[in-house]
């Protein structure tokens, strides 16, 4: 019996799924949709033009100058090459790309809906001869930045590069994610200041993953290593910055590790058990908060109809928080449902209530916790997702304080005449803070918002170039986190 994980955008995690198709700016849970938080480096910002306006010169020169001559490099191929394969742009979670059944792997902190392939729904076999496999490519983006370091008061802009290869391996069914797999892939995100050239450095994302399936037993692993240097919470489906890192609001060291392990074990044709484990490590290189979350649950399901399944269980974990800050305990009980209502829309569920308690005199703290999402394709070439999910994170800025995050993510993506693909996300997040020990006062919310339209047009099977434009900003009830920041970007992507 075969399971489908229909997919969760895993917002703060924001981990990927790989397709075939092409992708512009490397793979970008986000988990994603994640795939988790922190606090604000002290450093001295230098002075700069904090105005936002358009590139001009010198600079402009640069970054046009690799757009133009990538452009020309792809037209002295041939034209009539065949299109096979259809191009993403670096900010579209992998669920805008699901033009195949190929699922996502199990998510953080819940795994989604779970579909007997034999009725309806399911994963499908990429049906390739190959039993190795292997993706290389190349992203070189020009960015102008009205605001690098994410400040309230002291704005400075700058033009940048970024240099993105993506190496991708993997045995088995890689692709379609239908029977075994596994798969490793590899990002590093080169990034080079004109002016602050102190700045430049690297960030390193790896994603692996894997599925073996037994008899009656399916197992689903993934890790995620995401070493970042900068004030995003980047990732292989996020490149370009669309999640910043609100809770610390500036540029850091993180080394953040995300594990996930998914069995699911048949009872009878319709009752299933799912068990699984999570691991999150926030570890920051300066002088912030690291936390550590770990959790396991179970869950007994009933497939109620070959279109609908619904569970419930719980889920127990522990967070534990350094520099003298209290442990937290805390116990989730969640139903859960999913839903493939046509072969074009996809609907999935889950909410409960979360006890927390606290290594400290602070009493137990009650809150719900919920996630939802819809996949929709109402068009050939259309594609749109929505999401929702509320879960809670360790400040990594102020000791003695967690907060409850709320997020809420759209994806839209539209192909026009074979090669051309429009692009729009937006996303909103709420992040209320509470104290952990008795004594603490805190009323810091922060509302945060982006929103990026792009553009990408497919040259030929190995190249493709765009353009995109991200804005932006928290409105923090404490000005020290308030930001706005605006970003223009062309880039062009060469693959194989």
């Amino acid at each position: 019996m075969s399971y489908s994980l229909f997919g969760r955008i895993n917002i703060r995690s924001k981990e990927a799924v790989f397709k075939p198709e092409f992708l512009l700016t490397g793979f970008g849970e986000i988990s994603n949709l994640a795939a988790m938080r922190p606090r604000p480096r002290r450093f001295s910002t230098p002075t700069g033009s904090g105005a936002f306006g358009p590139p001009t010169g010198v600079r402009l020169g640069l970054i046009a100058g690799i757009f133009i001559a990538c452009t020309l490099a792809a037209r002295g191929q041939d034209p009539q090459d065949p299109i096979q394969v259809e191009p993403l742009s670096s900010s579209t979670d992998y669920t805008v790309a699901e033009t195949t059944a190929a699922p996502p792997p199990p998510s953080l902190p819940y795994p989604v809906s779970v579909y007997d392939s034999s009725k309806g729904g399911g994963n499908v076999p990429s049906g390739e001869p190959r039993r190795f496999h292997y993706i290389l490519g190349l992203t070189v983006r020009g960015v102008y930045d009205d605001n690098i370091f994410l400040s309230h008061t002291d704005r400075v802009s700058d033009y940048y590069f970024a240099i993105e290869p993506h190496i991708g391996l993997g045995f088995g069914d890689m692709e379609g994610r239908g029977t075994n797999y596994i798969r490793l892939d590899y990002i590093p995100s080169i990034i080079l200041y004109v002016d602050h050239t102190n700045q430049n450095d690297v960030d390193h994302i790896i994603h692996l993953e894997g599925r073996h399936e037994f008899s009656k037993l399916t197992l689903f692993f993934s890790q995620d290593v995401d070493i970042l240097r900068n004030a995003n919470l980047n990732s292989l489906i996020d490149t370009t910055g669309q999640f910043a890192n609100i809770d610390v609001g500036g540029r850091t060291e993180l080394n953040l590790y995300v594990s996930r392990v998914r069995a699911y074990y048949d009872l009878t044709e319709k009752l299933f058990l799912s068990g699984e484990f999570d691991a999150s490590i926030w570890d920051y290189g300066n002088d912030f908060i690291n936390s550590e979350i770990f959790s396991g649950g179970l869950y007994i399901n009933y497939r109620w109809t070959p279109k609908v399944a619904v569970g419930i269980g719980g889920t127990g974990g522990v967070m534990v928080v350094e520099d003298g800050n209290p442990d937290q305990p805390f116990a989730q009980v969640n139903v859960r449902l999913s839903y493939e209502a046509t072969g074009k829309l996809n609907f999935y569920a889950s909410a409960g209530v979360e006890f927390r308690e606290f290594d400290s005199d602070h009493g137990e703290r009650t809150t719900p916790v919920f996630e939802v999402g819809a996949i929709y394709h109402p068009f050939d070439g259309t594609t749109i997702t929505l999401s929702a999910i509320r879960s809670m994170f360790a400040s990594g800025f102020s000791p003695d304080q967690d907060f409850a995050a709320t997020d809420v993510v759209l994806r839209i993506q539209q192909r026009l005449l074979g090669r051309l693909y429009l692009g729009l996300s937006a996303g909103y997040e709420n992040a209320d803070y509470f104290a952990t020990v008795t004594g603490v006062h805190t009323s810091r919310d922060d509302n945060y918002y982006f929103v990026e339209p792009s553009v990408d047009v497919l040259i030929n099977r190995f190249f493709s170039v765009g353009a995109y434009y991200l804005h932006r900003e928290d409105s923090s009830s404490e000005d020290l986190h308030s930001f706005y920041d605006n970003q223009v970007g062309v880039r062009a992507t060469v693959r194989f």
